[in-house]
């Protein structure tokens, strides 16, 4: 496994990592599969019951039909996500109707169109897609308007980065957090794929954003990025950081992505009449301690947040939002150019190894997995 360096040292917020891509094996017949249109299977990644990664392997399953208004997508990769690792675990059920196929993102070509897509796309376009499941497979369908083009010079890998994580951090940033020029802005782990976009997303807003992570790499890169500071939790309260950064004024926007165990030291550096968005809870979800009257006491406001579940007309506002104000910015060169940070990109055969990977929280920026083409 060879392991490349950065593309770039420069102080511009253009970074891609730790990128190692391994030597894909095939399972037997895929590739067949794959290249033939008119197969009825495909491959994709499985688990007969929820536990740890080693319940993951490769199954042919059906392959899917577009449906009105819906295009199928052969899928070049898909990025791993926090949700990948909850749903195999037995802890988040897919919405009703999407498939439980895990995999939120994906990267591909267009390889057939259902009835009623009046859209731009046509058989063999390239294009990344937001999904409630289904990425991690050699085919998913997806509603026309949740697709997107990949920008120029930008790889499959790199573009299977960006639909969840980067609409994440979008939707956190501008439709939840209301984020304005002047801003500061506290992203909790901050070399996460939803992390490394929040900064260079807040950076481009006019906001200064700072973040936490929990080693020396990981805070060196968020300010690679563009961060303004970075603290290591593990080695020093946030909070207090935080409030001497600010000289005493606290943050005007919060994104976290942890909940319980973070409350307190949260509620003490927002500003007053900040907002605290919580999208995740990977510090638990049990609070203890007068966090009510804290939060009253500044003004506060908490505002929860999840993508997966928003309906389908929600979605489709974000990715156009997100396809006009966001997207030419990953192909312009600059230093407002945007672009994916990739960890390591894995054949889908290693399903298990990448699983197990992210679950050891080392990972700077997107896990991607390759599909057999």
């Amino acid at each position: 496994m060879q392991k490349k360096g950065l593309l770039s040292s420069s102080p511009s917020p253009i970074v891609i990592l730790g990128l190692e891509c391994k030597n894909c094996k095939d399972p037997p017949g895929a590739q067949d599969r794959a290249l033939s249109p008119g197969a009825k299977t495909m491959i994709a990644v499985h688990f007969d019951k929820p536990g740890g990664p080693e319940n993951l392997y490769l199954k042919e399953v059906a392959k899917p039909s577009p449906g009105e208004g819906e295009v199928l997508l052969k899928v070049a990769a898909s990025a791993l996500n926090r949700a990948d690792l909850l749903q195999r675990q037995g802890q988040y059920a897919p919405p009703p109707g999407a498939s439980n196929i895990l995999g939120l993102e994906a990267s591909g070509h267009v390889a057939e169109l259902g009835a009623g897509c009046q859209g731009p796309w046509r058989v063999g376009d390239p294009a990344m897609a937001l999904l409630s499941g289904g990425g991690q497979a050699q085919y998913v369908t997806v509603p026309a308007e949740l697709l997107m083009p990949i920008p120029a010079g930008l790889t499959m890998c790199q573009a299977a980065a960006i639909p969840e994580a980067w609409l994440t951090a979008f939707q956190l940033l501008h439709l939840v957090g209301n984020v304005r020029a002047g801003d500061s802005v506290l992203i909790h782990a901050g070399a996460s794929g939803v992390g490394t976009a929040a900064i260079q997303l807040a950076r481009m807003a006019g906001a200064t954003p700072l973040v936490t992570a929990g080693s020396q790499e990981k805070l060196q890169i968020a300010e690679k990025l563009g961060a303004a500071a970075g603290f290591n939790y593990k080695e020093e309260d946030f909070s207090e950081a935080t409030l001497k950064f600010t000289k005493g004024a606290g943050v005007n926007l919060i994104l976290d992505c942890i909940g319980g165990s973070y409350w307190e030291k949260n509620v003490n550096c927002l500003a007053l009449d900040g907002h605290w968005v919580l999208y995740g809870l990977l510090g638990g979800a049990v609070i203890s301690g007068p966090l009510f009257s804290k939060l009253l006491f500044k003004r506060g406001s908490l505002i929860t947040s999840l993508l997966r579940s928003r309906d389908k007309k929600y979605k489709q506002m974000l990715v156009k939002a997100f396809t006009e104000q966001i997207l030419p910015h990953f192909s312009t060169e600059g230093p407002q150019r945007l672009l994916p940070v990739l960890d390591r990109v894995y054949p889908v055969a290693e399903i298990q190894e990448a699983h197990e990977y992210m679950e050891t929280n080392k990972n700077v920026g997107k896990i991607v997995l390759e599909l057999p083409q």
